[in-house]
């Protein structure tokens, strides 16, 4: 990726921030901080190598047992993007507006940071040739049955992204699709530097103040000072870092979007590749989104399979999809090694059947038959360094000069993708960090 360096050459650099993390919280800290002249030095555990679109790499990126697929008690799959640009290399570029009410009550407006992005980033949603025959059969079904269901704002550039295609979740390879890897070498342009393959193992304080971090990169020791340190790991690998820091309250009571897929097959389709969640509906009533969301001819042999509906291994092309995402209880915990310790409660699976209920009916009025769900899986785990719990409103810890901007930080479930959040958050930050 244009931007990385070998290990030797940042030794010899006074670095005014170290950013632990690239997704889109730490990759908006490094550009905003590049923008005002600071040098950062940015460590991603991830490789950074040019996106190819194959599904092998899309594989080591987000779907590596024990690495980035971790699996909790009841044997639903948390799914994690490890990469340079983090889950913004596997999302599929949806810009939700932040839960501005829920932030308000913690003492944060961020409604001016949202304007400014979407100023700066190509935020609208599709044009109706992008939006794929699944989708439309879909968002035609549900408005005849009365649902709110409309189209999605997606950070894409638009002109550069190819109808019939499958690439989103896998890594889009035309620069269509808008990446946190997209900042990153904003920043490295100012001057900024990243090492990819560098695994943090911990923060070095002094006096209870951050002064650095160790971190190694093919079996090799290094350690890296600063005044400033902006954790960016995620839900999962922050609190890893904060607890071996000595705060110890990091990692418990979290939220993790669980979800299921609902698939129907139709006679008069043809499709299976196009962009996913292009269109859907938000009930904030029932804490659920809906959206339609084709997966690759691989992914869905796979859930598939999962539940045992080898008779539909052949009607990719013919299938109309349903995600069905609910805002969960915060609760469980992470285990010292990472290890996801939660279980859906019974409202929560409540949430889920009511959806599927809804998402059968549209499924069955657009003609579908054979219909079925896949099991449990989950997205965006936030909320295990809450604001008011483990940092302020400014998002700095007990420890001095160091900070936390990821989904960890968030200190409600909502339910909805967070990247337009996390983005704001980050650039709220910096302006913060300016003063």
């Amino acid at each position: 990726m244009q931007g990385e360096v070998k290990v030797t050459e940042w030794q010899k650099i006074n670095f005014d921030a170290i950013i632990i993390g690239s997704g889109p919280g730490g990759a908006t800290v490094a550009n905003e901080l590049s923008k005002s002249g600071k040098r950062v030095l940015v460590l991603e555990r991830g490789q950074g190598k040019p996106l190819n679109g194959t599904f092998l790499q899309g594989f080591t990126m987000g779907m590596i047992p024990g690495r980035n697929l971790l699996f909790t008690q009841q044997l639903l799959s948390v799914i994690r993007g490890i990469t340079v640009g983090g889950s913004t290399i596997l999302y599929y570029a949806c810009a939700f507006d932040p839960p501005f009410e829920m932030f308000d009550s913690y003492g944060i407006n961020i409604r001016n940071e949202v304007e400014e992005l979407k100023q700066e980033l190509p935020i609208a949603p599709l044009t109706d040739d992008l939006v794929g025959p699944a989708a439309n059969k879909i968002l035609q079904s549900a408005k005849d049955l009365g649902h709110g269901w409309q189209k999605l704002p997606k950070l894409v550039y638009q002109d550069k992204c190819r109808p019939d295609c499958d690439k989103c979740i896998i890594g889009c390879p035309y620069g269509a699709k808008w990446t946190a890897r997209m900042y990153i070498e904003e920043a490295c342009s100012r001057g900024s530097l990243l090492l990819s393959n560098a695994r943090v193992k911990r923060i070095i304080t002094e006096k209870g103040v951050a002064t650095g971090v160790t971190f190694s990169i093919n079996g090799r020791e290094h350690q890296v000072f600063s005044p400033l340190v902006v954790l960016a790991a995620g839900g999962i690998g922050t609190p890893a870092l904060l607890r071996s820091a000595g705060i110890k309250n990091a990692g418990y009571d979290f939220f993790f979007d669980p979800l299921i897929i609902v698939m129907g097959s139709v006679k008069d389709m043809k499709g299976g590749k196009e962009f996913p969640m292009a269109a859907g509906f938000l009930d904030e009533d029932e804490g659920y989104v809906m959206t339609d969301l084709v997966w690759p001819k691989l992914l869905y042999w796979l859930f598939t399979s999962q539940v045992l509906r080898f008779d539909r291994l052949a009607a990719h092309e013919h299938t109309l999809p349903i995600m069905i995402k609910v805002k969960d209880n915060m609760g469980g915990y992470l285990s010292r090694r990472g290890g996801v310790r939660k279980r859906l409660s019974d409202s929560d699976r409540k949430k889920l059947k009511r959806g599927y209920q809804i998402a059968k009916k549209i499924l069955q009025n657009a003609g579908a038959r054979s219909i079925y769900k896949t099991w449990y899986f989950a997205a965006h785990p936030g909320g295990t360094s809450k604001i008011n719990d483990v940092v302020d409103t400014n998002l700095k810890t007990e420890i001095d000069n160091l900070y936390v901007c990821d989904c960890s930080v968030i200190p409600e479930s909502w339910g909805l993708p967070p990247t337009l959040t996390l983005l704001s958050l980050g650039k709220r930050l910096v302006k913060h960090l300016n003063k």
